[in-house]
């Protein structure tokens, strides 16, 4: 069954980028961007989640065109960057100067940094190292890569999703079972390519189906749409197995050097994929920053009420 519904309505009309291109950068890595909207306007850098998603036209659609110069880029390994899928030099702190070089790339002083789950743990990471490059951060359905947060989206989540689960762990063996990320990394990696895209289908359809407060089940049949898959699981294993941060190294530990950026944390009460507790601790480490919990509203940044605020909140930020 496939359940599709209908962007929100708040989003601003489809536009088309005015330029596109290609940043090579370390490692064999090339990495596609596009500008859109007003080339005058205040520079906004929208940050994809999974690790590995990529961007959408759709994602052009938070800001107002008009007065925002809209830069959107996939990150290594994702969407429409090559190598797709592609884990060697591929780390939280490449994605971090990758967006620094970005910004040197189109002469950019400061900008306004925009970014959601995984977008939201790469905005704060740039933000603690460059700062004075921040015009102003919104950030949606927090995430900062903790252990504890990665064993949730692996285990707990079954808790409330537990038919979800039971598919996810159902393509495991069971002695495999208690380290499920590992299990799919190992899969994910297989030299059969048969096996890293089945692997694949079912860690997305997991994600998937957990991502909004209503069902929205998508069904995915095209190679192409196999091939993004694969890349989404097999970027987001690797993160999860390598790259997590540990509690002495926490992002709730440097948020000292934000205080004075404006910030927005916004957050659905019923996201189940990043649970609530993470943007809590966040917003109590950093009172500064404005906190909106939307009360009707999952993870998913296309949840009517969270786009909503969304806009609203990059439309208060044009006065800056």
């Amino acid at each position: 069954m496939t359940v599709k519904r209908p962007y929100p309505a708040c989003l601003f009309p489809e536009i088309t980028p005015y330029s596109t291109g290609f940043l090579t950068v370390d490692g064999g890595h090339q990495l596609y961007w596009e500008q859109s909207g007003n080339p005058q306007g205040r520079p906004v850098v929208f940050l994809h989640g999974g690790p590995g998603a990529g961007a959408t036209p759709t994602h052009r659609r938070f800001f107002n065109p008009d007065h925002y110069r809209i830069i959107i880029f996939d990150q290594r390994g994702a969407g429409r960057s090559t190598p797709l899928g592609g884990l060697e030099n591929n780390s939280a702190a490449h994605l971090v100067q990758d967006i620094e070089s970005l910004r040197q790339r189109f002469g950019i002083e400061q900008w306004h940094i925009f970014g959601g789950s995984w977008g939201s743990t790469l905005a704060l990471l740039y933000a603690t190292e460059h700062p004075q490059r921040c015009l102003s951060l919104t950030l949606r359905g927090i995430f900062l890569l903790s252990p504890e947060e990665i064993h949730w989206f692996m285990h707990g989540i079954r808790n409330i999703f537990p038919e979800a689960w039971e598919q996810l762990a159902g393509f495991i063996p069971e002695e495999e079972r208690h380290d499920l990320v590992r299990a799919y990394y190992k899969r994910l990696t297989s030299p059969d390519e048969n096996v890293q895209i089945e692997a694949a289908l079912n860690w997305t359809l997991y994600e998937s189906a957990c991502a909004s407060l209503k069902p929205n089940y998508e069904t995915v049949t095209t190679m192409e749409e196999k091939l993004h898959a694969r890349a989404l699981a097999r970027i987001e294993a690797h993160y999860f197995l390598n790259d997590a941060i540990p509690e002495a190294q926490s992002l709730l530990k440097r948020v000292h050097v934000l205080r004075s950026i404006p910030a927005t944390i916004i957050h659905g009460r019923y996201d189940v994929i990043c649970p609530i507790i993470t943007a809590h601790r966040l917003h109590q480490a950093w009172p500064e920053a404005d906190y909106i919990i939307v009360p009707d509203a999952g993870h998913s940044s296309m949840d009517p009420p969270l786009c909503a605020r969304l806009i609203e909140t990059m439309e208060l930020y044009k006065s800056i």
